[in-house]
């Protein structure tokens, strides 16, 4: 089943196949993140910034709904490319069966209580009343898309883990195109406003996921079949690895959510400023998003293969790599901070807020970079309890705090101060856990129960 697009990472040079593997998951990381840059784009310079901060909530809560899904996802990477590491391909094939069923139901429950729970959930947050219709007409828009958002980043995640990380910037970069031209056509032709941007982005999604199915088993040979149910053994490494890693993802989104209602409390202004301001976050992140599911699948065959002495080498070069990049993006976001919050917004308040908030957090990022790596690293020896942790204390014992605590000191600049000290604790922590923490052995245990030929 191995094409020409899949690397092989057991052997070679570590450093020259992460640049060849990264870059194509940055490029897709990029675009992934010019669907909310884009819709914020047009909602904010056509609707204004209410509207903004209406689509900046309802993103928020689409992602913590999402995220126990996607951290399932995550433990995807994790068993297929160990999986392809040991070269077992029937584990493979089973595996992979196991995740479609599992996690596609998930999806569709998920994706219903969601729209129902909508409004609950916005108030819950503190949502201003002035934005509250719309955030909960554009988040029940999205919750009947979301099998297409999961769909095609699953398809994604599955070409990653088999070491071909070119494939899936065809389905994302097809979303990009049709969003960028439904976008105007269905907010400002068809008068639809924030509606519209949310149509606009579940029709782009959906046909990137159907795209991006059947290119996968035409032309790259995915063994993606109809899903049936999966022997007890998949069962339980699925949720013995997943059940954790999903909810390591929802400590971080509930985190996320947890922090807008701090921002919440200084008003409509602020809320579109953090609004405007999170998509430049997104943009700083992108290295260390980039590096952490590079290492996971580089460490993940290597691990497999039970080559350790290049799963070392592969968080010592992912690590040097994030921090010179990280310092690098964030020098050149400190500089143009006020201009990048300008592309989204006019309102004087709106542009201070962001522009303050930019370059406050800007250089902490290369911090959160390294917590990304070695928790990448970690994540690909299958130590998903181990992780769960690492993100609950990142998220509920720091970053929460730290922003309201500091909020409360400083005011609104506290909120970004606080979210930065974080960073540098989290990285602290991590290192700490991949240097004197057990995951190798976990890795060991999770070999023995996949079948692995070499466990």
């Amino acid at each position: 089943m191995k094409t020409k697009q899949q690397l092989d990472f057991t052997e070679g040079s570590i450093s020259k196949k992460m640049i060849l593997f990264s870059w194509p998951i940055f490029l897709s990381n990029l675009l992934q993140t010019s669907f909310q840059f884009i819709d914020s784009l047009w909602v904010g310079n056509l609707l204004g910034a209410n509207a903004l901060g209406a689509v900046a909530l309802s993103s928020t809560v689409v992602f913590t709904v999402l995220s126990f899904i996607i951290g399932l996802n995550g433990a995807t990477l994790t068993v297929l490319s160990q999986r392809r590491g040991a070269k077992d391909e029937a584990g493979l094939k089973e595996s992979l069966n196991a995740f479609v069923f599992v996690l596609g139901s998930l999806a569709l429950l998920l994706g219903l209580v969601g729209f129902f729970f909508s409004g609950a959930i916005l108030r819950f947050m503190g949502t201003p009343e002035e934005m509250l219709p719309v955030a909960q007409s554009y988040l029940q828009i999205n919750f009947i898309g979301i099998l297409f958002l999961f769909g095609y980043n699953f398809i994604g995640t599955v070409l990653r883990a088999l070491g071909d990380s070119k494939t899936p910037i065809r389905f994302i970069l097809m979303a990009v195109i049709l969003n960028a031209l439904l976008d105007p056509l269905f907010i400002a032709g068809f008068n639809m406003g924030v509606e519209g941007a949310a149509y606009a982005t579940v029709l782009s999604q959906g046909a990137a996921f159907l795209y991006g199915l059947v290119y996968s088993i035409k032309k790259v040979g995915v063994p993606f079949q109809a899903p049936y149910l999966p022997e007890r053994k998949y069962f339980l490494v699925l949720f013995k690895m997943g059940l954790p890693a999903g909810l390591s993802m929802m400590a971080i989104s509930a985190g996320m959510m947890a922090i807008m209602t701090v921002v919440t409390s200084f008003g409509e202004e602020a809320v579109a400023g953090y609004g405007a301001a999170q998509r430049l976050d997104n943009l700083i992140m992108l290295p260390a998003l980039t590096l952490g599911s590079a290492v996971n699948s580089i460490a993940g065959q290597n691990i497999g293969a039970r080559l350790w002495e290049r799963v070392t080498e592969t968080a010592k070069q992912a690590t040097l790599l994030i921090v010179g990049v990280s310092l690098t993006i964030s020098t050149v976001m400190f500089i143009g901070a006020e201009f990048f919050i300008r592309l989204f917004v006019q309102d004087p308040a709106t542009i201070e807020f962001g522009t303050m908030y930019v370059r406050t957090i800007a250089f902490f990022y290369p911090f959160l970079g390294i917590n990304f790596v070695l928790n990448g690293i970690v994540r690909a020896a299958g130590a998903m309890v181990q992780v769960l942790t690492l993100n609950i204390i990142s998220f509920w014992a720091l970053r929460f705090p730290l922003a309201y605590f500091c909020s409360q000191w400083l005011g609104e600049q506290g909120i970004a101060l606080g979210i930065g000290l974080s960073f540098v604790v989290s990285s602290i922590v991590a290192t700490g856990y991949y240097f004197l923490g057990n995951w190798r052995i976990i890795s060991e245990e999770i070999g023995k129960q996949t079948g692995s030929k070499t466990g």
